[in-house]
């Protein structure tokens, strides 16, 4: 199961956030730094409005969503990347995940204390940022030592990681992240193998008070701190940057569905944040979602974006891969809109695809397969 990392410095929110994506209190959130020492791992289940929806067409007995695991991950601080703090473990706990949801302190509290004892977004995202750059330059340069000698000698792989690094030390030196380098794509298969902090995908969590939340999502540009955070994301990651309040989640973990609905009324939204950033984290893990439905069950289930219709048959049993013969396909607002399979049919919406088809998210499928 893919994963993505919940950093930030400490006393962010980090702790919190996770205790709200999983719905569980595993992880302390204490106001001191290094509150987590190893970090927690939980199993998140993605929302999906449409598995309720064909639930009902089909009058399915369970609903099942797909899923993926959040890594709360100890706060970093300065100089990580030299081994302060709990540098080390945590640099090597953040390069086992698979993407990183960066968490970012956008609200004053005098009662939680900020180690840097005051409150700056930008400041606070340079500081993970650098860290996570050195780290990598210094990887490279061990990497690069010990690569030169044998592409002098004509190892053509070498040659290729040599001539790759060299291209991403002046980059990282200029405080980007590997992501935003602009390669081919066989220098990117050559980057897959450096394993590189800044090159893993990367979405910011803006963690806003409670009384502040409404406003911040109705308006995130009108927030002076989330507007920052916004243009910084965009503009140095290409990355999105979403409104959330881990507090407010957390305190929804005990509540029933209908509860928490009528708790984020009273606050004046209809989500903290929380189901957002979950989607958008998925999407980040180059996730799509296919549908099958039927009286037994509907599902989700994940597939990375590009698929073609056997693999995404392997996802189910690797029988159906193996032994894949076609797959019966309507997409899910079709689906919805005609009202069944058989109107689907007639309207021509219900189409018989073979191996070469690339999987949309949210397909509605019956495979058939021959083992």
């Amino acid at each position: 199961m893919l994963q993505a990392g919940i950093v930030g410095l400490p006393n962010v929110g980090k702790s919190t956030l996770f205790n709200a994506v999983t719905r569980t209190r595993k992880a302390e959130a204490a106001n001191y730094p290094f509150c987590t020492i190893d970090p927690n791992v939980g199993v998140v289940t993605v929302p999906d409005e449409r598995l309720e929806v064909l639930s009902k067409l089909s009058g399915s007995q369970k609903l099942v969503p797909t899923a993926i695991e959040f890594v709360d991950i100890a706060g970093l601080v300065e100089g990580a990347s030299a081994g302060a703090g709990l540098g080390n473990k945590f640099l090597a706990n953040i390069r086992e995940v698979d993407a990183i949801v960066q968490v970012v302190r956008c609200f004053e509290n005098d009662d939680i204390i900020h180690e840097l004892g005051s409150v700056d977004p930008l400041r606070d995202i340079e500081i993970i940022n650098s860290e996570l750059i050195l780290a990598d330059m210094a990887a490279l340069e061990k990497r690069k030592d010990s690569r030169e000698k044998k592409a002098k000698g004509g190892d053509k792989e070498a040659k290729r990681e040599v001539e790759l690094i060299a291209k991403l030390l002046p980059h990282l030196d200029e405080g980007k992240p590997a992501i935003t380098l602009e390669i081919t794509e066989e220098e990117k298969k050559v980057l897959r193998e450096f394993f590189l902090l800044t090159s893993k995908r990367t979405i910011f969590a803006c963690n806003v008070s409670e009384d502040e939340l409404a406003d911040a999502v109705e308006n995130p540009d009108g927030h002076p701190m989330v507007k920052k955070v916004r243009d910084y994301a965009a503009e140095t990651h290409g990355a999105e940057a979403i409104v959330i309040s881990a507090r407010i989640e957390e305190e929804m973990i005990d509540l029933d569905p209908e509860e928490a609905a009528e708790f984020l009324a009273d606050m004046g939204v209809t989500d903290s944040g929380v189901s957002a950033l979950i989607k958008g984290v998925y999407h980040l893990l180059g996730l799509r979602t296919y549908l099958t439905t039927g009286e037994k069950e509907t599902r989700a289930w994940p597939i990375p974006a590009g698929a073609k219709a056997p693999q995404a048959a392997g996802v189910i049993h690797g029988d159906f891969e193996r032994g894949f013969i076609a797959a019966e396909i309507v997409h899910y607002d079709d689906l919805v809109s005609l009202g069944s399979h058989a109107k689907a049919r007639e309207a021509g919406k219900l189409r018989i695809e073979g191996k070469e088809y690339v999987m949309k998210d949210g397909d509605v499928v019956e495979f058939r397969f021959n083992v």
